[in-house]
């Protein structure tokens, strides 16, 4: 990294990878708070904000779980307020527990604080990780836009974002857990999608982030659904929407969905016989009562 950050703005005539960041956001209005890391996708989204006069304010939560993420933190405030943007870096506690979740629920908390939209920069490439990684848990979806999170580079290659920091100028921190292969992701990226593009003979990752955005859009017309559970209504789904419903309805239980469990809950609907709870994990049954489907705590400890 260098020690300095950029004196003046500088859009330069040719350069391809930044345009193809600034027509990624050119259909996102503001105001919005953008969540910047100083990782080169965040100060790629930062930069072409500006660069599309988009009314935003860039915002670094420091989780203080890195030594020197002060320090990484202050400079890309100072770097893109240098290109004119509103910037500030904001402290948070993470609770005990699982670190990972804690900070990132640290971190959207104080993002979505200041009460407007949230940009964040995953792109197309976390996309397919992330369909990647939930497959493997057996609920095939990406990332989805909310009216309070919105990711605007989901269309976007991270060799863009980090090629327009380097047509811009900018200097980019890399994250040192981005190649620690003690996560999952990690070893997604530089291990298991290499492959599949060796084997399939093409670059998988657009395949994979349409499928991923495929799966949100299924999930969301299933949405109402899964908040009435009546079995009534439930039987005049197809097979396919009946497992969609379910995988949707135990989505907020935090639980693992494999075909076993799936396949006992579809027989509360269509094949019951009084039968007991279905057990999912974490001390929680699904069961029939009076015509519909509920989640309780289990009596089988």
């Amino acid at each position: 990294m260098n020690s300095q950050p950029p004196s003046t703005i500088f859009w330069p005539r040719h350069s391809p990878h930044f345009l193809a960041v600034r027509r990624a956001v050119r259909r996102f209005d503001g105001p919005a708070v953008v969540g910047l890391s100083g990782g080169a996708d965040s100060l790629a989204l930062v930069a072409a904000a500006k660069a599309e006069d988009k009314e935003i304010t860039a915002v670094v939560v420091d989780h203080g779980l890195q030594q020197g993420s002060a320090d990484v933190g202050s400079f890309a405030v100072e770097q893109v307020r240098c290109l004119g943007v509103s910037a500030q870096l904001t402290r948070v506690h993470v609770a005990p527990g699982n670190v990972e979740a804690e900070a990132r629920k640290a971190r959207y908390e104080a993002l979505l604080a200041w009460g407007l939209p949230v940009w964040v920069a995953h792109t197309m490439d976390d996309q397919a990780e992330t369909y990647l990684l939930n497959s493997l848990r057996g609920r095939g979806v990406g990332m989805a836009e909310t009216n309070r999170v919105v990711r605007p580079l989901l269309g976007v290659r991270r060799i863009d974002t980090v090629g327009a920091c380097k047509e811009l100028g900018l200097a980019y921190w890399s994250d040192p857990m981005n190649v620690d292969k003690r996560f999952q992701r990690v070893r997604l990226r530089r291990e298991v999608i290499p492959l599949l593009n060796q084997i399939k003979g093409f670059d998988v990752v657009p395949a994979l982030a349409q499928a991923a955005e495929h799966g949100v859009l299924l999930e969301s017309a299933f949405a109402v659904e899964a908040s009435d559970m009546s079995v009534e209504k439930l039987q005049q789904l197809s097979p396919a929407e009946l497992r969609m419903v379910i995988v949707r309805f135990l989505q907020g239980y935090s639980v693992t969905v494999d075909r076993a469990k799936l396949v006992a809950i579809e027989n509360l609907v269509h094949h019951w016989h009084g039968q007991g709870g279905v057990a999912i994990g974490r001390r929680l049954e699904v069961v029939r009562k009076n015509g519909t489907l509920f989640v309780t705590p289990g009596e089988r400890l």
